[in-house]
């Protein structure tokens, strides 16, 4: 199982461990309280069939409470623990209570007088443990005849019951628990695929960015050079230094970007001029530098290619101000753009080219070192110096094909695409 998996397996299972606690608490209280109410509603309906058999349902003549007592004596004992019956305005008509009734009586909340036009109970667990049900129901001849007194009774569920109640609530929240986690171990193998998916056709896309910022970086390096190896060690040397840097994320992923990009303005540059083997004049070089406002203009707002604005449009500044093409200075310089700098004047100066031949590393790093505080920013330099040695060694005769290589490792790298 690759990394990606182990952390889907994961996510999915905290989830459904999640859900599967949550839907285990949900269902076993509606289980308990479904067990509840048919326990009342069996009470309710008990306590109906003796009101009306005793004609206690009319608690308005001479002989209600004569009605109310017998009826009350009934239904104790056996649903009840405590059975009361009250008058239409809500005085006490009738009360009977067991044993076990007289001893929780003073342990039950007092409520107000019965003026209720609905049935209802009240689940109660008393300090000793013992869980109490009160039933309360208003007394109708007929379901929509007006209310003619009412009846409360309190029944003790029995230890067995309480036990039946617990054991069918453990059922349903197993039940709920199994099929949470059941559906996450059925969803896990979808989503593996489906992230799959994602992945390749990621993985497909940057590619094809990458083949364009090669295509386009190559067509840049050929107006002026028979190779696109520049653009490679550049970035790459880039790179290595970004990360010694502690770049990471979006700002990395400008940087090699800008890094292979770096010179895309050179493309609007007359060929009399890019490729002219003598010195500028300054109407000749006012048109070179220009290829930095244009290769800004080709990248920003090129969606993937808008990471790369800040190495084109700040290369050519200079750490005290005498850059171009607007003169910047210090930390006002984007740090990519810095790094950046650092990077092309060492691989230009180690690199051989039609008009010179490549420098010896120790001459390299002393022309380096003229530019420190001037050219570049200090910090980033001290910090290549002590990378230089080991990036020299790793890149010297590396062919370029190599050095793609490299490159392509990096950006799978920083575009968190590498499989684990």
């Amino acid at each position: 199982m690759n990394t990606n998996n182990r952390k889907v397996a994961l996510r999915i299972g905290i989830v459904s461990l999640c859900l599967a606690a949550l839907a285990s608490t949900i269902a076993w209280y509606v289980s308990s309280e479904q067990a509840e109410e048919q326990v009342v509603a069996f009470a309710r309906e008990e306590s109906n069939r003796v009101l009306a058999s005793r004609q206690a349902i009319r608690l308005d003549g001479p002989e209600a409470a004569a009605h109310a007592t017998d009826a009350a004596a009934q239904l104790i004992g056996g649903l009840f623990d405590i059975a009361e019956i009250y008058d239409p305005a809500g005085r006490k008509l009738a009360e009977s209570l067991t044993a076990d009734g007289e001893a929780i009586e003073r342990r039950l909340p007092r409520h107000a007088r019965p003026g209720y036009a609905a049935a209802s109970y009240e689940s109660l667990w008393l300090a000793d443990g013992r869980h109490v049900l009160r039933v309360m129901v208003p007394l109708r001849a007929t379901p929509q005849a007006p209310v003619t007194g009412y009846f409360e009774g309190v029944r003790i569920v029995p230890d067995w019951q309480q036990e039946q109640i617990r054991a069918e609530a453990l059922v349903a929240a197993l039940m709920a628990c199994f099929a949470s986690l059941a559906c996450g171990g059925a969803i896990y193998p979808v989503v593996v695929h489906l992230s799959g998916e994602n992945e390749r056709k990621a993985r497909q896309v940057l590619e094809s960015h990458v083949a364009m910022m090669e295509a386009l970086g190559r067509a840049i390096a050929k107006r002026d050079s028979d190779t696109g190896a520049h653009n490679y060690r550049v970035a790459w040397i880039s790179a290595m230094l970004g990360e010694t840097l502690g770049l990471r994320g979006a700002a990395m992923q400008s940087l090699i970007l800008g890094s292979f990009l770096h010179d895309a303005g050179k493309i609007g540059i007359p060929d009399a001029i890019l490729l002219k083997p003598g010195r500028l004049d300054e109407r000749e070089m006012q048109i070179m530098r220009s290829h930095v406002d244009l290769g800004e203009d080709i990248v920003a707002g090129a969606g993937w290619l808008d990471g790369a604005r800040e190495v084109v449009a700040g290369h050519h500044e200079k750490w005290d101000g005498t850059g171009y093409p607007r003169g910047l200075a210090g930390a006002d310089i984007p740090l990519a753009a810095r790094i950046f700098a650092v990077a092309d004047v060492f691989d230009a100066l180690c690199s051989p080219r039609p008009y010179k031949p490549a420098l010896p590393f120790d001459a390299v790093m002393g022309i380096l070192q003229e530019g420190h505080g001037k050219h570049f920013d200090p910090a980033v330099l001290d910090a290549f110096a002590a990378l230089a040695p080991q990036l020299r060694a790793r890149l010297e005769g590396m062919p370029e094909e190599s050095v793609k290589q490299l490159m392509s490792e990096m950006v799978l790298r920083h575009f968190e695409l590498l499989v684990a």
